[in-house]
Formats: C-alpha cells, sequence, structure tokens
C-alpha cells in the first residue's frame, strides 16, 4: 500500500466539512462553509456525476465524470470556489466534502 506521508493533503488541517447534494441543477461548494481554505477532499456516494472547476457549467453530457466512491482533491482556494457539478441521471448524486487551511 503507498504511503500518503508525503501527500500535503494528508498533513492538511482539516477545517470543515460538508454533504452537497448533486441534482439537475449546477451545484457548487458552501463558501460560507469553506471560506478561507486552499483545498478540498471530496467522495462521490450514490449516483454519477459531471463536475468543472475552469469556471463553466456543466451538464449532463459536458465536464468531468465521477462516479460513485471516486474521490477529487482540489487543490487551491480557485478550484474551490469555481467548482460546480450536476448530475448526469435520475438519482442524485451526494458529495462528501472536507476542507483544508
Amino acid at each position: 500500500m503507498p504511503s500518503m506521508m508525503g501527500d500535503p493533503l494528508y498533513q492538511a488541517d482539516f477545517n470543515a466539512h460538508e454533504s452537497i447534494t448533486v441534482a439537475d441543477s449546477s451545484i457548487g461548494l458552501t463558501a460560507g462553509t469553506y471560506g478561507q481554505s486552499r483545498a478540498a477532499f471530496l467522495t462521490l456516494e450514490t449516483a454519477q456525476i459531471r463536475w468543472t472547476v475552469d469556471g463553466t457549467t456543466p451538464t449532463t453530457t459536458v465536464g468531468h465524470v465521477a462516479n460513485p466512491n471516486d474521490t477529487l482533491t482540489l487543490k487551491s482556494s480557485n478550484q474551490i470556489a469555481r467548482f460546480r457539478a450536476i448530475r448526469t441521471g435520475g438519482t442524485s448524486g451526494t458529495l462528501k466534502v472536507s476542507y483544508a487551511r
């Protein structure tokens, strides 16, 4: 098993968390929760989504695909602020998010 000790996120000071329901309208992360966080670790539960971090709005056919149990790491405050997601099918996804300073 690879060691996580060299990963900066492993050594991060996690300061907040939230659960986001990803439905049929594009949604971002909650600014009042992430505040000044500089990294985020996300785990997808329930259903497939599409996501972006470049300022564009994802659709059911545009954006990166994430499937249940996939993880995403956002490594800057800009990526956190610009993250958007939408579900691809009829079932909403749930993102579990932990934020780090």
